[in-house]
């Protein structure tokens, strides 16, 4: 059977669209986790419902959204995407941090006290490799780590079990925002490198004994390459909306510490901020101006609201300190 040329070319453009309006409807970002998703069905306060809540919905978001986990995807188009891929590894990152800290400060009640036996299967089941895509599968894996922080959902919701806990305390959720503070940081600093900076070499800074194991520039430049601007952008709003989603089940879990400490303003300014980062990028691509050049910086847009709710957050700690 003879095929012409023209028939092959039809076929392949159509193949091509079709695949490009999937990669389009794939790259759709969730939508934000609001207070009233974490909040316990019958409407009772149970301490920890909402922040492991937020924990759940963030791997579900991450496996059911339309074209379920793709940053182990090894076929066309979602091989060849590289926005939403970035967004997941963020947003996995933050749930990462908080499965850790619930094993080990959230669910326990002082330092020689027993790891809650579900959150000891959940936490190492996030930390397989995103990218893996055989054995282990990263979607199964996740997956049982979403299971079981669901039995331990169910578990603090009985009132009759005494041996799952969730501890809302202001060192416990210390604890958490140094995680926090570190992960914002860093986001905050490869933003702006989106354009290049001189940086100054602080590393020892403020302790003149302090040592390093090699020697370093006094100055340096820093820049992100231009292939992975967006690829760096995209994982700050990963990060951001996962967060977003966490400070607001922490506003309701902790809601007696952010009283007594008179902290909840703190809190709300870093929600605010970080609803800022969740704004619709109208832009069909991620735009690399210079400082005060004609054209946006998006990236230093996004480094500008990541560095106010981390001010907020250090605020917050500081608050939280205090007798």
């Amino acid at each position: 059977m003879k095929v012409s040329t023209k028939s092959v070319v039809i076929t392949l453009g159509v193949v091509l669209l079709l695949n490009y309006l999937i990669a389009v409807w794939w790259s759709f970002e969730p939508k934000v986790i609001e207070q009233a998703d974490l909040s316990p069905p019958q409407g009772e306060k149970v301490v920890g419902y909402a922040t492991t809540t937020a924990a759940i919905l963030i791997g579900n978001t991450l496996l059911d959204k339309p074209g379920g986990f793709l940053s182990n995807d090894v076929m066309p188009p979602s091989v060849l995407m590289d926005n939403m891929p970035a967004f997941e590894f963020g947003a996995l990152e933050q749930l990462r941090d908080l499965t850790l800290i619930m094993r080990r400060d959230f669910s326990r009640s002082q330092s020689q006290s027993t790891e809650d036996a579900d959150l000891k299967q959940a936490q190492p089941r996030f930390n397989i490799d995103h990218r893996s895509w055989m054995v282990p599968r990263a979607e199964s894996e996740y997956r049982k780590g979403v299971e079981a922080l669901e039995r331990y959902r169910d578990r603090i919701s009985d009132p009759s079990d005494e041996q799952a806990q969730f501890y809302a305390r202001a060192d416990n959720l210390v604890s958490y925002l140094d995680l926090v503070q570190k992960r914002l940081g860093s986001l905050s600093g490869r933003l702006a490198a989106s354009v290049g900076q001189d940086r100054v070499n602080l590393d020892l800074a403020g302790d003149e004994s302090a040592a390093q194991s090699t020697g370093a520039r006094q100055e340096h430049v820093v820049q992100t390459s231009w292939w992975k601007i967006d690829d760096v952008f995209y994982e700050a709003r990963g990060h951001t909306w996962a967060l977003l989603g966490i400070m607001r089940a922490i506003e309701q879990d902790f809601a007696t510490v952010l009283e007594k400490k008179n902290a909840r303003v703190s809190l709300r300014q870093i929600i605010r901020e970080l609803e800022a980062t969740q704004d619709t990028v109208w832009s069909p691509m991620i735009l690399n101006g210079s400082g005060f050049g004609l054209v946006a910086n998006h990236s230093l847009v996004m480094a500008n609201y990541i560095s106010r709710a981390n001010a907020a957050l250090i605020d917050l700690k500081q608050l939280l300190s205090r007798g």
